[in-house]
C-alpha cells in the first residue's frame, strides 16, 4: 500500500515567517500573496490570514523572525565595537533578503524582536557613553538608515548581474557629457557591490557620534 504523505504540522509564526522569506527569496517580492504561501505550507489561506490579520502582518512578522537572529551584545564591550558589530548584523540580515525591504517600503520597523534587540540595546548604549536623550537618539537614526539604504539599494545577492548591468547603462553614456562616470568605470562598477562602502560609512557615523 502506498505510503501517504504525512499531513502538513501547525503554521507557526515562525513557520510562516520562514515559507514567506524563502518564497521572497527565490521568486521575488511580487510572488508573496496569502495563497501562495499556503500553497507552499500546505494549509489554507485562511489559516494565514487569522495568523497576520494582512499583507502588512506578514510582512511585520518576516521582520520580527529576522530580528531574532540580531546578536546578544555582551555587557563592556567597546561601545563602538558594540555599535558596529549590532548594525552590522542588521545590514547582513536585510541583505540576504532585500525583497523583504522592498515590500515593506517606507513602513517602520517596529516589531517586539527589533525593538528588544536593536533598538533599545542601541540607545541605552548611547546614553551610557554620555550622550545626551536628543544625541543618542540622532546617532541611531542616522545609523539604521544608512543601513536600510545600503541594504536595500546594492544587490548582493547577485552581484555580477548588478555590475553587468550598470556596465552596460555606463556603456551607453556621452564621454563627452558624463566624463566623471565614464572615465572612471571601473571604481564606479567596484563600488557597486562593496560591502565596505557600508562599513565605512558606518564606522565615519561611530566616530562621529562617539562622545
Amino acid at each position: 500500500m502506498p505510503r501517504q504523505p504525512a499531513s502538513p504540522g501547525p503554521a507557526t509564526p515562525e513557520l510562516i515567517a520562514q515559507a514567506a522569506l524563502q518564497l521572497i527569496d527565490e521568486e521575488g517580492p511580487h510572488s508573496l500573496s496569502f495563497r501562495s504561501l499556503a500553497d507552499r505550507l500546505g494549509v489554507s489561506h485562511m489559516t494565514i490570514h487569522r495568523r497576520c490579520g494582512d499583507l502588512d502582518g506578514l510582512l511585520d512578522l518576516c521582520v520580527d523572525h529576522l530580528a531574532g537572529q540580531l546578536p546578544d551584545i555582551e555587557p563592556g564591550v567597546d561601545w563602538a565595537q558594540a555599535t558596529e558589530a549590532r548594525f552590522g548584523s542588521f545590514y547582513e540580515l536585510l541583505a540576504a533578503h532585500r525583497g523583504l525591504a522592498a515590500l515593506r517600503g517606507a513602513r517602520p520597523w517596529l516589531g517586539p524582536q527589533i525593538l528588544a534587540r536593536l533598538v533599545e540595546p542601541a540607545l541605552s548604549d548611547n546614553l551610557a557613553v554620555g550622550m545626551s536623550p536628543h544625541e543618542a537618539i540622532r546617532a541611531y537614526r542616522r545609523m539604521y538608515l544608512l543601513t536600510l539604504g545600503c541594504s536595500t539599494f546594492v544587490d548582493h545577492q547577485d552581484p555580477k548581474a548588478a555590475t553587468a548591468a550598470t556596465r552596460a547603462a555606463l556603456a551607453g553614456l556621452d564621454p563627452e557629457q558624463f566624463p566623471a562616470l565614464t572615465g572612471n568605470m571601473e571604481d564606479v562598477l567596484s563600488a557597486m557591490t562593496d560591502h565596505e562602502v557600508y562599513y565605512g560609512a558606518l564606522r565615519q557615523l561611530i566616530a562621529a557620534a562617539h562622545p
